[in-house]
C-alpha cells in the first residue's frame, strides 16, 4: 500500500471523517488483513533443489515458488501477478539429514518440498518469489535466498572448473561462473578505456553454470557484461563488471587484463630460481613483524622519491628500512607480515589523484584537534588505507606500484621484485588475506562478486539482507563456490608470488572445513611443480568468535578453540590483555595490566577497582602470562600463582577457558598489532603520567618479554621495537600517513602528532589530551635506540636456544615450569624455567634457561631453581643495558633490578 501526502485538515474534521469511515467499513464488510508481502526481503531460503525453508507463513493454505525471467512478478492488491508457479507442500519431517547438517541454523524451521524441481535451473535465471495464499487471497510473499540450491545444482561440476584466464599457446580461455545469468558477454579492449573493440557472446555450460570463450586475447583488457536478476535493485540488471578471478587489472581496476603470469616479461631476474622457504616445520622459530607497504618507505629519505610507498622500495637493499629489517631478521624476527596487498577498493591508484592534507601538520600543537580534522577532510581520497576492503583478491594493489607499472601484468612483476628482495634480505613473507568480506555488495560500483552471481557470494541474514558483522558485506565461504574461490586464491598467491605464509583476517567467519581445504591444497604444492613447498607455508589468523556465525551457529568455525590440533595458528588475546590490562573496548583506557603498572605503579583510575580487585586481577593476569609463555595449551599443567595445580583450560579469561591450543605452533602471541593502540601508546595511557621516560622504555621491554621469550610464535607491530606511536589512535585504518608514521631512522615515534581522529577516538580525548601535551612523554632518538637495542637483545636470546621454540606440547610440559619466586618477591614477578636436564636434550650448550620478569618499580629477591650456579645470559652480560647487569645470583637467590627482564643460563 502506498501512502500519499495530503493537505492537513482541522483535527475535529479528521476525527469525524475517521469515525464515519470506520463505521461504514464495519457495517459493510468484515475486516481483512493486508497481505504481509515484501518482495524486497528474502525470507524464504531455497536450500536444495527440492526443499525450501520459510518460517513466516502458516502451514495451511497454498504455498508456491514463482519465477520469471523478466523480473515482472509483483503484488497487486491481495494477489501476486506474473511468473510461473511451482507448488510447495509442507514437509512434516523437516530438512533431510544432509541439508540439516549443512544449514544448522535452519533446523526446526518449517520446510516445504517442491512438487516438481525439473525447472529449478531455469527458474533460478530470473526473479524468484515465495508466496502463501488462502482461498485465492495472498497472505504473504517474499524473495528467495538461492545459494543452497545453486550449490545443489552446480557445485559438483563447477568446482572442477578453472576460472579466470588460462593459456594454451597463442589461445587464451576465459571462464566465469554465473549460473543465474540470462546472458554473459565478453567486452574486449586494446587499452583500458573507451568503447570495446569486440563484444563476444560467451557459451554457457549447463552442467557447471559457467560461461566461457577462447581467442587470441593475450594482453587484451576485458570486462564481462552479465544480465541477471539483482535482488538489491529488484530488477533485471546488465552489469558491466571485472572478472572476480582477475590476474591483472588496469589503473583503478576498471578493466581486467588477459595476463599470462608465466610469461618471462612478468618475472624479475632470478625469479624462477627463487624458492619460497615457508616458515618450515616449526613456525615458532620465526618471529613476525607486521608491516604496511606504504608505511615502510613513504617517508624514507634513503629511498628514491618515485619508489617511496611502493613495492619497489623493498628492492633498495641499503635503504634505512631494509637495513632495519635485515637487523631484525639476523636477530630472529625474520618474517615480514604485509598488511593487505591485494587490490584495494578505497585508494586512488594514480599518485596525481591522491589528495593531500591542506595543513602544515608539523607546526600544529601536539594536543590539537586540527591535525585529525585536516586529515579527515581528505581521508577518502588520499593514498592511505590499511586495505581491509578487498576489490579483487588475486591482483596486487595498484597504488603500491610505481606509476609506470600500475596497469596490467607490470604490477605483478614489481610485486615479485619485492618478494624476491625480501627473500634475499633474509626475510620470509606472509600476506594478509581478507576473504571474510567484500568492499561492497549488490549493484554498487565496487561490488564484483555480487554483480556476477547476485545473492550467492555474500552471507545473508534471515530476511535476506547482507550480514556485515565483519565491518562490511560479509562473504559466505560456507557456500561451495565462495569456499573454492578462497582455496584457489591462496594457491595462486603461493604459486605466483612465492609467499611463505598467510594471515587470515577474521578467520572464524570461515568454516573450519574451508581453512583445512586451504591447508590441504597448499600441502599439494611442490618445488618442482609449483616453485614452492606448500607443506612449509604457514597459516594463522584471527579466531574471534562473534557475529551471525558465533557459537558455530552456521558451521563449525575456524575459531581459536576449534582450530586446536590443526597446526593452524590463532592470535592469543589472553596474553595480550594480561600484559596490557583491560580490553580493547574499555571506556577508560587506564585499566592496568602486568606490563603497564598493575604491579606496583597504580595510576589512580577508578576503572582499576579496589585494592582487593586489583590484587585478584594481578593474580589472574600473572597466570595468563605464564600460560601464554607456555603456548596457551589447553592441557598444559602448571602451578598457578595461587598455589594450585591447574590445566590451561582451567584458567579464566573473562569467564572463558584461557588455554585452547594443542601445540605452541598454534599460538600467535603478541602485545600489539595494527588494531588498537600501539604498545607505547597503551603504556602512555596506563602508566602514571609522571613515570620517567627511562622507566617507560624499561616497561616497553617488560611488556614485550612474555611474547619474545615464551613458547609460540611471536608477533610484533612494526616499529614497536623502537617505541612507535600513532598519537594514541586506536584505529588508524584511514588516518593517513601522518598518524601511521613508521620511522626506522629513529627521528620520530609519532607521539604528539595531535589528537587522534575523532571517528574512533573522541571519547578518549579527555584522557589523551594532557598526555600528548606533555613533552616528557615524547621519546628522543636516544630513547628509541635504547628500546631497539634491548628488544633486539631479547630476540637474540630467543634465537640463541632452541628451548624457546619447542614445537611439541608434550616437550613444553616436560621442560617448562613456573617456579614460585618465593616469599620475598611481590605479586606479578614471573619466573619461567626451561630445564634441559629432563627428557631429550634440546640445547647442547646449556642445561637450562631461567627468565625472570620483574614488572615492579622496586628490585625483587627471587628463589632460583636448585642446581649448578646460574649466570646472566651472555647477550645481556655484553649488552648495553647496564641495569640488568646488576642482577645477581648468590646462594640460590636472585636479585632482580626494578622493571627488568633478566635471563640466566647454566
Amino acid at each position: 500500500m502506498t501512502w500519499r501526502p495530503v493537505r492537513p485538515r482541522p483535527l475535529a474534521a479528521v476525527v469525524v471523517v475517521a469515525a464515519a469511515l470506520i463505521a461504514s467499513l464495519t457495517a459493510v464488510t468484515p475486516a481483512v488483513a493486508a497481505p504481509a508481502a515484501d518482495l524486497t526481503k528474502a525470507k524464504a531460503i531455497w536450500v536444495g533443489r527440492d526443499h525450501v525453508v520459510w518460517s513466516g507463513p502458516a502451514t495451511s493454505g497454498e504455498h508456491e515458488l514463482r519465477h520469471d525471467p523478466q523480473g515482472s512478478i509483483k503484488v497487486v492488491g491481495d494477489r501476486l501477478e506474473g511468473g510461473t508457479p511451482i507448488a510447495l507442500r509442507p514437509e512434516p519431517n523437516g530438512l533431510p539429514a544432509a541439508l540439516a547438517a549443512k544449514f544448522p541454523h535452519l533446523r526446526g524451521k518449517p520446510v516445504y518440498k517442491l512438487t516438481g524441481s525439473a525447472t529449478a535451473a531455469e527458474a533460478l535465471r530470473g526473479q524468484v518469489v515465495a508466496a502463501h495464499s488462502e482461498g485465492g487471497s495472498l497472505k504473504d510473499a517474499t524473495g528467495v535466498q538461492i545459494a543452497g540450491v545453486l550449490d545443489d545444482l552446480y557445485a559438483a561440476s563447477a568446482g572442477q572448473r578453472v576460472y579466470g584466464p588460462t593459456f594454451a599457446g597463442a589461445q587464451a580461455t576465459l571462464r566465469v561462473w554465473a549460473p543465474t545469468a540470462r546472458s554473459v558477454k565478453l567486452r574486449l579492449f586494446d587499452a583500458a578505456g573507451g568503447q570495446p573493440r569486440q563484444v563476444v557472446d560467451l557459451a554457457r555450460d549447463a552442467a557447471s553454470g559457467s560461461w566461457a570463450g577462447a581467442g587470441a586475447w593475450r594482453d587484451k583488457y576485458y570486462q564481462y557484461e552479465v544480465t541477471a536478476w539483482q535482488p538489491a535493485t529488484q530488477r533485471m540488471e546488465t552489469a558491466v563488471v571485472t572478472d572476480p578471478y582477475s590476474l591483472a587489472l588496469s589503473v583503478d581496476s576498471t578493466h581486467s587484463q588477459v595476463a599470462d603470469l608465466s610469461d618471462a616479461r612478468s618475472m624479475p631476474s632470478g625469479w624462477q630460481s627463487d624458492v619460497a622457504k615457508g616458515l618450515g616445520d616449526n613456525p615458532t622459530e620465526h618471529a613476525i613483524t607486521e608491516l604496511h607497504v606504504r608505511d615502510f618507505s613513504i617517508s624514507d629519505a634513503s629511498v628514491p622519491q618515485n619508489d617511496r610507498g611502493t613495492y619497489k622500495a623493498f628492492t633498495h637493499r641499503e635503504s634505512t628500512g631494509m637495513k632495519h629489517l635485515r637487523r631484525l631478521a639476523q636477530a630472529g624476527m625474520d618474517t615480514v607480515h604485509l598488511q593487505p596487498t591485494f587490490d584495494i577498493a578505497t585508494i586512488p591508484e594514480r599518485r596525481a589523484d591522491q589528495a593531500k592534507p591542506a595543513c602544515d601538520l608539523p607546526s600544529l600543537p601536539a594536543d590539537s584537534d586540527q591535525q585529525q580534522a585536516c586529515i579527515a577532510a581528505v581521508a577518502a581520497k588520499d593514498g592511505f588505507n590499511w586495505g581491509y576492503d578487498p576489490l579483487h583478491y588475486d591482483v596486487p594493489e595498484g597504488s603500491y606500484a610505481t606509476p609506470e607499472a600500475q596497469s596490467g601484468w607490470a604490477r605483478s612483476k614489481q610485486y615479485r621484485e619485492m618478494v624476491k628482495a625480501l627473500h634475499d634480505n633474509g626475510n620470509r613473507v606472509v600476506v594478509d588475506v581478507v576473504y571474510n568480506h567484500t568492499a561492497a555488495s549488490g549493484n554498487a560500483a565496487h561490488s564484483v562478486l555480487d554483480r556476477v552471481v547476485p545473492g550467492y557470494y555474500q552471507r545473508l541474514l534471515d530476511d535476506g539482507s547482507v550480514a556485515n558483522s565483519t565491518c562490511c558485506a560479509n562473504t559466505a565461504s560456507e557456500n561451495a563456490m565462495m569456499g573454492k574461490l578462497v582455496v584457489d586464491s591462496v594457491v595462486r598467491w603461493a604459486r605466483l608470488y612465492k609467499v611463505d605464509g598467510f594471515r587470515f583476517d577474521l578467520m572464524a567467519h570461515h568454516p573450519k572445513a574451508n581453512i583445512l581445504a586451504v591447508r590441504s591444497a597448499l600441502n599439494a604444492l611442490t618445488v618442482g611443480k609449483d616453485g614452492v613447498d606448500g607443506k612449509r607455508v604457514h597459516i594463522y589468523g584471527e579466531g574471534w568468535d562473534f557475529g551471525e556465525v558465533a557459537g558455530n551457529a552456521r558451521f563449525e568455525q575456524a575459531s581459536q578453540v576449534n582450530m586446536a590440533g590443526t597446526g593452524v595458528g590463532t592470535f592469543s588475546d589472553r596474553l595480550r590483555d594480561a600484559v596490557r590490562g583491560g580490553g580493547p573496548f574499555d571506556g577508560d583506557p587506564r585499566v592496568q595490566g602486568l606490563g603497564s603498572g598493575l604491579a606496583g605503579a597504580p595510576n589512580g583510575s577508578p576503572a582499576n577497582g579496589s585494592a582487593e580487585q586489583q590484587a585478584a586481577r594481578l593474580t589472574n593476569y600473572t597466570d595468563l602470562v605464564k600460560l601464554g609463555m607456555a603456548g596457551n595449551g589447553a592441557n598444559f599443567r602448571f602451578r598457578s600463582t595461587a598455589g594450585n595445580d591447574v590445566n590451561g583450560r582451567d584458567v579464566s579469561y573473562n569467564g572463558s577457558p584461557a588455554g585452547y591450543t594443542s601445540s605452541p605452533v598454534e599460538a600467535v602471541t603478541y602485545s600489539d598489532a595494527h588494531d588498537n593502540e600501539t604498545l607505547y601508546d597503551t603504556l602512555a595511557f596506563k602508566l602514571p603520567q609522571s613515570t620517567p621516560m627511562a622507566d617507560r622504555v624499561r616497561m616497553q621491554v617488560v611488556a614485550l618479554a612474555p611474547t619474545l621469550l615464551g613458547q609460540g610464535q611471536p608477533f610484533v607491530l612494526a616499529g614497536t621495537e623502537f617505541l612507535r606511536s600513532k598519537s594514541l589512535d586506536r584505529n588508524s585504518y584511514d588516518s593517513g600517513d601522518w598518524f601511521n608514521r613508521y620511522d626506522p631512522s629513529l627521528r620520530t615515534t609519532g607521539f604528539g602528532a595531535g589528537l587522534p581522529p575523532a571517528r574512533d577516538n573522541q571519547d578518549k580525548w579527555p584522557y589523551g589530551k594532557p598526555l600528548l601535551a606533555d613533552p616528557a612523554l615524547r621519546p628522543s632518538t636516544s630513547d628509541m635506540q635504547t628500546a631497539l637495542d634491548r628488544t633486539v637483545d631479547l630476540l637474540r636470546i630467543r634465537k640463541s636456544s632452541p628451548l624457546f621454540t619447542l614445537k611439541d606440547q608434550a616437550m613444553v610440559q616436560q621442560k617448562l615450569s613456573f617456579p614460585d619466586p618465593g616469599p620475598q618477591a611481590e605479586a606479578g614477578v614471573v619466573l619461567a624455567y626451561l630445564d634441559d636436564l629432563v627428557g631429550a636434550n634440546v640445547d647442547p650448550n646449556r642445561e637450562g634457561v631461567l627468565v625472570v620478569i620483574n614488572p615492579r618499580p622496586t628490585a625483587q629477591s627471587v628463589l632460583l631453581p636448585p642446581g649448578l650456579p646460574w649466570k646472566l645470559h651472555e647477550i645481556q652480560a655484553g649488552g648495553t643495558d647496564r641495569t640488568v647487569k646488576e642482577a645477581t645470583t648468590e646462594r640460590g637467590v636472585g636479585q632482580i633490578p626494578a622493571r627488568t627482564v633478566a635471563v640466566f643460563v647454566r
